[in-house]
């Protein structure tokens, strides 16, 4: 462990000498790094934190107090492996948010940078986060679910696992997901899409006619009562020319879980790959 300027990491907190901490790192009152973790520049550890290796942190990370992260998967098949997490640059982890490590040696639970995990809210162990993706309070993460750049799960949000989530998705508040969300799409409700994520797309700097072709996309695919096969033949032929629809068709069709549809009056669709 680097040395540290005094006052730095507070004298109560406790630190494995396997730890690494840049020279910079600030560690809060009873806060407890155990094993081997290594955490980057200008990260701050607030009191009564846990972190537990084989744990990764880049730069600019703020872990707030009773955050763990590291701690065994919640999986049956588990057999105490020396397992990782691996976390990039700038997030935040509010208050007692936890994050999992991988069940074997074989996976990784990974977050990639500049994340919002707010109080409460669970990453399990062998998910997949990308960029900018916000988790509200209580919004959970089942085992190796994926969650793409720019992605919004509200308050006490839920993705069952092997669940996907595309880029600029988003699932409402008290909102379950069974099924993978495709890019740019809302969900509320079990499995119920809402609609297109407009604010989402114009705050991540999409263009007028981007966010257009997902909109007749939106019709197509939820609205025409096609079969998933035909709706997405239909969607390539008319807006195939679009970078966005083309991300769109390529997760629908990657997908084992299948995606939902749409409810109301006389007008239910369940998208569904066997269909």
């Amino acid at each position: 462990m680097a040395l540290m300027e005094p006052g730095r990491i507070h004298p109560t907190a406790i630190i494995s000498p396997e730890a690494e901490l840049a020279d910079d790192v600030q560690v809060g009152a009873f806060a407890i790094i155990e094993g081997q973790v290594k955490v980057g520049q200008g990260s701050i550890i607030q009191a009564r934190a846990h972190l537990i290796g084989p744990l990764t942190m880049g730069c600019r990370n703020e872990v707030y107090p009773n955050a763990i992260l590291g701690g065994k998967p919640q999986h049956l098949q588990y057999k105490d492996e020396a397992t990782r997490v691996e976390i990039g640059d700038g997030n935040i982890f509010r208050e007692n948010v936890t994050v999992h490590r991988a069940t074997t040696a074989r996976w990784v639970t990974r977050i990639g940078s500049h994340n919002f995990f707010m109080a409460g809210s669970h990453v399990a162990h062998d998910c997949i986060v990308g960029d900018r993706c916000l988790l509200a309070n209580n919004a959970l993460l089942g085992g190796h679910c994926e969650v793409a750049n720019n992605a919004f799960l509200s308050g006490n949000a839920a993705m069952h696992q092997f669940c996907r989530m595309g880029r600029l998705a988003f699932l409402s508040g008290l909102s379950g997901a069974t099924k993978d969300i495709p890019p740019f799409i809302m969900q509320q409700n079990i499995n119920h899409v809402v609609g297109v994520n407009v604010v989402g797309m114009r705050r991540a700097g999409l263009k007028t006619e981007e966010i257009n072709a997902i909109r007749k996309l939106y019709h197509i695919m939820y609205l025409q009562r096609l079969n998933l096969p035909n709706a997405l033949a239909r969607v390539e032929a008319e807006l195939g020319h679009f970078d966005v629809v083309q991300e769109y068709i390529q997760f629908v069709r990657s997908s084992q879980r299948g995606i939902s549809g749409v409810q109301g009056p006389a007008r239910f669709v369940d998208l569904d790959l066997a269909a």
